[in-house]
């Protein structure tokens, strides 16, 4: 699922992946709430799993999404935590507590005088893992004990 307002970086990123796995992807495009659940009804096919591209409208979508993905019992995942808070299957990506640090700490050289465009680039420092195994269990799903392990949160 892709919203394109923020651009194809992770859509091209997710299609290259796919096509060196010989993996069929079909993209349901979404630009504002009202079209989430549209695109669940545009699935075709037997779609195996649900991978959510970040957007902040979607990000702000995750109960309905997490619901949709249930009722149409797919097991998907995000990079936003509160996705498998919400009752995803499971979400991986930057762990946005310290994100929100650092980007006070450029604003700050920002006000500070500093220009932005001599400033570094920073990517996350900390990923968080959150797997909800209730919703895993409830689709049928074994998550192996390996990403249990690695998992700084796991929903039960």
């Amino acid at each position: 699922m892709w919203d394109p307002t923020p651009g194809a970086t992770h859509l091209d990123a997710v299609r290259s992946v796919a096509k060196s796995l010989d993996i069929r992807l079909q993209v349901l495009e979404v630009r504002k709430p009202a079209d989430i659940d549209a695109a669940f009804s545009a699935l075709r096919g037997s779609p195996q799993a649900l991978v959510i591209l970040p957007s902040p409208m979607i990000y702000g979508e995750s109960s309905l999404l997490a619901a949709l993905a249930m009722k149409h019992r797919l097991p998907a995942t995000s990079m936003a935590p509160y996705f498998a808070i919400e009752g995803g299957t499971l979400a991986y990506g930057p762990e946005l507590t310290s994100a929100d640090e650092r980007i006070a700490v450029l604003v700050a050289k920002i006000l500070g005088g500093a220009d932005p465009a001599e400033l570094p680039v920073e990517r996350p420092r900390k990923f968080q893992l959150v797997v909800n195994l209730k919703t895993a269990k409830a689709l049928g799903i074994t998550i192996p004990q390996s990403i249990l392990l690695r998992a700084d949160e796991v929903i039960e």
